[in-house]
């Protein structure tokens, strides 16, 4: 079962950027893909990132296309999520996860298995 720790979130001005960091445990990195999906509060979830095992194909919404950049450290436990040029409409609370298992293939959208308990992200000024 995915265990994460999360750092990064938090409170930032539109057009700041924030990096969030997960450090995972209780499973085999290598294995698997992993990224993020968020959700607001009244909005359905969305998914936001994924990178394959290897680090070799990444996959991102729509919404964050060009401003977000995914990837992994697999010596570490460690995957980031390096956000810029922030907006309002990305304020959520994001959850590290599990997308893909043993395929440098990723599903377009990724499907989320295992996740984490979020951490908050508000972009206000």
């Amino acid at each position: 079962q995915l265990q994460a720790v999360q750092s990064g979130g938090g409170l930032v001005q539109p057009g700041g950027s924030l990096r969030l960091s997960c450090t995972v445990s209780g499973i085999t990195m290598d294995y698997y893909s992993l990224g993020w999906f968020r959700q607001a509060p009244g909005k359905e979830r969305e998914g936001v990132s994924c990178v394959s095992p290897t680090g070799q194909n990444t996959y991102y919404g729509d919404s964050v296309k060009g401003r977000f950049t995914i990837s992994r450290d697999n010596a570490k436990n460690t995957i980031y999520l390096q956000m810029n040029s922030l907006k309002p409409e990305d304020s959520a609370v994001y959850y590290c996860a599990t997308c893909g298992y043993r395929r440098e293939e990723i599903a377009n959208p990724p499907g989320y298995d295992y996740w984490d308990q979020g951490t908050h992200v508000t972009v206000s000024s």
